[in-house]
């Protein structure tokens, strides 16, 4: 089990409060942040090499909506697995917005349009980051996700099983390594660990749970019996931050027992995510944020769009402390 007590500052899809998420620039300004982990969200193209996008359409972070108008599915999205990678290569990444309106989603962040970023690959982000990591005497991890891989089945692709050997190829095989890999899935986490014998650290991210959308034997894996399930195949749990901090109001502001829970069955407890742009609503700033989450909550990593801000948060503290 990770300290409990030297949390962690993890680059959401890199500096992405500066630089467009998940280009190789947002990665290497991460790096220079002295983020202790960067973010990798993957995706599958259509020849089968894993891409760093947060989801698996393309039409909100890139201009493929002009560049090619006639691959868009019947549903009006364009998705990453009906492309191959040199087409993807041939695509400008640009700062998230919205495709019904073509407003960019964070205002004041890096504006739509500008520079001229690229989709990379999964490799090209491992080689850039054990590059800087050589490069500027450090050791920056990853946090590769394994996103949607039911649908990526159901596209006839084994995503799990093309991105391990990826991972182990480059080092990144126990536990021992600065790597933590995550899923959304119960089942594509179990079977990560126990088919592909997958023997890093796991950790299981936990989205809101809708009991009519699930399956009748299925639990709530924020419980603690749905926690206990959980950790018997995980070395820690990704909740969103308000499933640590309840109400909507500083004054209705509540720690849950999630992390209580978790660390009583010795998982670490990284939630997402903190952007100084959309705080939540029961806190008053940023500081008050990470006040509340590492000192009170106790939680042992954060995600953050603001590397820096976590980082710079987390250096006064321990400076504080050594006094």
């Amino acid at each position: 089990m990770a300290q409990i007590h030297s949390p962690i500052v993890i680059a959401h899809r890199g500096a992405s409060g500066y630089l467009p998420e998940h280009t190789l620039e947002a990665k290497a300004m991460a790096h220079a942040m002295h983020a202790d982990f960067i973010e990798q969200d993957l995706v599958l193209s259509k020849d089968d090499i894993p891409v760093v996008l947060h989801d698996i359409y393309i039409d909100t972070v890139s201009d493929v909506a002009t560049r090619f108008p006639e691959r868009k599915r019947a549903d009006g999205r364009y998705y990453a697995i009906d492309f191959m990678l040199v087409e993807l290569k041939q695509l400008k990444m640009t700062e998230r917005f919205n495709v019904k309106t073509g407003k960019q989603v964070y205002e004041n962040r890096f504006p739509k349009g500008l520079g001229n970023f690229q989709i990379a690959t999964l490799e090209e982000e491992i080689q850039l980051i054990q590059g800087l990591n050589r490069s500027r005497q450090q050791a920056t991890g990853i946090y590769p996700e394994i996103k949607q891989p039911a649908w990526h089945c159901k596209q006839g692709h084994d995503i799990s099983r093309i991105v391990l050997p990826i991972l182990q190829r480059y080092g990144y095989a126990t536990k021992h390594d600065a790597c933590w890999l995550q899923c959304f899935e119960y089942e594509e986490v179990e079977r990560i660990r126990n088919e592909l014998k997958w023997e890093g650290k796991l950790v299981m991210l936990l989205g809101p749970f809708h009991k009519d959308k699930q399956a009748n034997d299925e639990p709530d894996l924020s419980t603690h019996d749905g926690l206990k399930l959980v950790a018997k195949i995980a070395d820690g749990i990704g909740p969103s931050i308000a499933q640590v901090l309840s109400g909507k109001t500083p004054l209705e502001r509540r720690i849950t027992d999630l992390v209580e829970t978790a660390h009583s069955l010795k998982m670490v407890v990284h939630p997402y995510t903190m952007r100084i742009d959309e705080l939540p609503t029961n806190v008053v700033s940023a500081e008050e944020l990470m006040e509340v989450l590492f000192a009170q909550a106790k939680v042992d990593g954060l995600f953050s769009d603001f590397p820096d801000v976590t980082a710079a948060w987390l250096a006064k503290q321990r400076a504080v402390r050594n006094k």
